[in-house]
This record gives C-alpha cells, structure tokens and sequence, in this order.
C-alpha cells in the first residue's frame, strides 16, 4: 500500500530549507469506497470522502491558526495522459506563507489528533511543494 503520510526525509527537506517564500501544496487525494478506520466505531458505514470531510473540518481551522488557506479545491474525474492508476478523485491546493508554516501545521495536537480521519479516509495521496505569490492568489505565468 502507499503512503499517504510524508516520511522523516521528507519532513526534514522542508525544515532544513533556507527559502521563506510562501508555497503551495498541491494535494492529490484518492479516497477509499468505505472509511476504514482502525476503531471501527469511529465511523466504517462512511464513504471514504465523508471521513475526509471530518478532517477538513478540523484542517480548515488550522490552516488559519498558522496563516495559511485554500486557494482552488476540485473533484478530479479522468485521467488523460499517464497510467488510470494515476488517477485521483480530488486536487486541493493549499498556500502557506512559509515552509515553516505547513510544520506548525503539523505540531498542533488537535490538528494531528484529526489525522485519523484522514488516514481512514485516503487510499492514495501526493503532496507536491509548489513556489507560491507573495499572497495568496492562483497566478499564471502567462498572466499579462
């Protein structure tokens, strides 16, 4: 199975960075039919994207106890180019002011405490580190 969690080598890649330029993080989010929660209690009858509503409520406020937000979120449907097993079921990009700010992120208890939803919740992730604007806007470098 793949992780949906980032290793210690990649934690450690975004700490030891020098640059304090703002990012995004471009999540890619596949989700299971069924939660699969490992206190069956928690909610197994969910679908797995109910389940990573639960998180998301919880993500949202702490996206904003350490500066960051939501820029652009969609359903994903098809794959064009590349193996149907790439395929996700969702695109979420995320702007932070920092690198520092997405570990804060991570250090806050009762954020990491509402990971278990997300862990029932997601059969496959990716999270791409994205250069960010200054604010947090969706830019093109084609804008005039």
């Amino acid at each position: 199975m793949a992780s949906i969690d980032p290793t210690e080598k990649q934690l450690a890649a975004i700490a030891n960075s020098d640059s304090d330029e703002p990012i995004v993080m471009l999540n890619l989010n596949k989700y299971r039919d069924k939660a699969e929660y490992l206190d069956p209690k928690l909610g197994n009858e969910l679908s797995g994207r109910d389940a990573y509503l639960r998180y998301g409520i919880v993500a949202m406020r702490a996206l904003g106890e350490v500066g960051a937000r939501i820029l652009w979120a969609t359903e994903s449907d098809a794959v064009v180019i590349g193996e149907e097993s790439m395929g996700y079921d969702e695109v979420v990009a995320v702007w932070y002011p920092n690198r520092a700010a997405f570990l804060d992120l991570l250090a806050i208890p009762w954020y990491f405490e509402a990971l278990v939803h997300r862990n029932a919740a997601v059969e496959k992730a990716a999270v791409l580190v994205c250069t960010g604007d200054k604010t947090p806007t969706l830019t093109s470098p084609f804008d005039a």
